[in-house]
């Protein structure tokens, strides 16, 4: 199925993680999104991380990653410089990445249960700064500065600003846009031994460096809520968002899919210029390795879907609201975290998704 691999080269750390269970997801999961070259590299699942804990001698820490999907790929470097406690803790990222952009574009299936490709992928560059806040002892927060420079693709990789319709595909109407975001994100956390309350806030702000660069202010906001029932849990979140300002499809709010509205594609139930989904799941454990869960998902875009530009929305028949629920497994071993959830739509079409976490090191 695959292999994982750690090297160690003097004080530096490699972690080579190679899977081949890729047929077995995209058959469950995603139709094939373009035609692809046949080559072995395709078929390949898997990671590459570098780890170095001391690069110049005063415990700098240099991360580079690659991390490479069926139809995406990430590479990531990070550089970490050691400060006082009491300071924030700095970090200098390097990210660029390409991906299949699903959510907006993609065009709905089989009663909205999939979506295929709607020939849209996206290759991001970005150059910026973290700074951590150091945490209290409920709350922590993080600052980010960044440049990003997003390029739409076509599936043969060559450089498009206007999609299958004819409607365009970036802000600015011409083969790529570029942006200057400043980010601020607080998280809280409450919990003891029988619940726990997450909530994370982020704001970004574009700022604009030059005349055509992006600018807009766009919020996002996660809380969740979680009880023990007896032996049961009971799992409860609520996601939503808004953008003003200069906006390009591909920032629009997905709605639905796997982490969004279950049953439902990628992106299938709507995308707008805001959004709200509630989840709400209760599990149960059958014994120490395997739990059953039933669940309750909906969302809707507020009525925003004609605020985007282009509309993708309604040229693709996205209802802008949606119901799912479902049943399913959990299953927890030393080999990661196996997830399997039959979920049926607004539309009574069934959808199953299957998912699998990070090899347990």
């Amino acid at each position: 199925m695959g292999a994982q691999k750690s090297i160690h080269a003097g004080k530096a750390k490699i972690d080579v993680n190679v899977d081949f269970t890729h047929k077995l997801c995209a058959s469950l999961m995603l139709p094939p999104l373009s035609n692809g070259s046949g080559s072995p590299l395709s078929l390949i699942i898997g990671s590459l991380c570098i780890k170095h804990p001391n690069l110049f001698g005063g415990s700098e820490k240099l991360d580079v990653s690659w991390d490479k999907g069926l139809y995406d790929s990430n590479v990531l470097m990070a550089y970490r410089r050691p400060r006082p406690e009491w300071l924030a803790q700095q970090s200098f990222i390097v990210q660029h990445s390409i991906s299949p952009e699903i959510g907006v574009h993609g065009i709905p299936m089989d009663n909205f249960s999939r979506s295929g490709s709607g020939g849209v992928n996206l290759s991001r560059l970005s150059v910026g700064m973290d700074l951590n806040e150091p945490a209290s002892s409920k709350w922590s927060s993080t600052t980010s500065i960044k440049f990003e420079h997003v390029r739409p693709l076509n599936d043969n990789g060559q450089s498009m600003s206007r999609d299958l319709d004819g409607f365009p595909v970036t802000c600015s109407g011409s083969p790529h846009d570029s942006m200057v975001i400043l980010k601020q994100e607080s998280r809280y956390a409450k919990a003891n031994d029988h619940s726990f309350f997450h909530f994370s806030l982020q704001i970004e702000q574009g700022i604009p460096v030059l005349s055509k660069w992006l600018i807009f202010n766009k919020f996002k906001f996660v809380a969740s809520k979680g009880v023990k029932l007896g032996p049961a849990f009971l799992l409860t979140r609520m996601t939503g968002g808004s953008i003003v300002g200069d906006m390009a499809p591909y920032q629009a709010f997905a709605i639905g899919g796997l982490g969004s509205v279950r049953g439902y594609g990628e992106g299938a139930v709507g995308s707008g210029r805001s959004c709200l989904v509630a989840n709400t799941e209760l599990t149960l454990p059958f014994n120490k390795m395997l739990e059953g869960a039933v669940f309750l998902d909906c969302g809707t875009d507020l009525g925003s879907a004609h605020h985007v530009p282009g509309n993708p929305a309604l040229r693709q028949g996205k209802p802008g609201s949606g119901v799912g629920l479902g049943y399913g497994l959990r299953l927890k071993s030393q080999f990661g975290h196996f997830v399997v959830d039959y979920a049926l739509n607004a539309c009574q079409q069934k959808t199953v998704y299957f998912g699998i976490s990070n090899l347990a090191s």
